[in-house]
């Protein structure tokens, strides 16, 4: 099995349940994550709810991953994760077999500073290598950008 890891963090001046409370509602990911187009699926309560599953597609609508929320402790940390058919079409077909886990984990290091740490690891097997195109989507310039436009959307 291949592994490939990407991690970034960002100091945040907001308290950790500010930041917590909008990066894990995927409703605002299509406005603040770059490949994120569309969420499809999301149950109708807030906070999510481990177990909880929804879909996610880029912005050509035709790879749709489906997440599983595993870790919900506020504000502190969040995980979920996509097993299997990575990036299929409408119809279950194509992707990439393997995983992604992507986890949240915010901490105090001062008075006034959240450090909002997002990281991701993408699982394939030796068998079905990751497309060249999917390194830009997992490309850490994403994640900053990401972090940036929390910033914004925070402000």
């Amino acid at each position: 099995m291949g592994i490939v890891t990407t991690s970034s963090e960002t100091a945040f001046s907001h308290p950790p349940e500010a930041i917590y409370d909008f990066v894990t509602n995927p409703a605002n990911w299509p406005k603040t994550y770059p490949t994120s187009a569309h969420i499809g699926g999301l149950p109708d309560h807030l906070p999510l709810r481990v177990g909880d599953t929804w879909t996610e597609t880029g912005p050509d609508g035709n790879r749709i991953f489906t997440w599983h929320l595993a870790v919900a402790m506020r504000p502190t940390l969040w995980t979920f994760t996509s097993v299997g058919r990575l990036g299929h079409d409408r119809d279950g077909n194509g992707g990439m077999e393997g995983r992604i886990t992507v986890q949240y984990h915010f901490t105090r290091p001062g008075e006034d500073v959240t450090l909002f740490t997002r990281t991701m690891t993408i699982e394939a097997y030796k068998h079905a290598p990751l497309p060249d195109g999917f390194f830009k989507a997992v490309n850490p310039a994403h994640i900053d950008s990401y972090h940036a436009a929390i910033t914004r959307e925070l402000t």
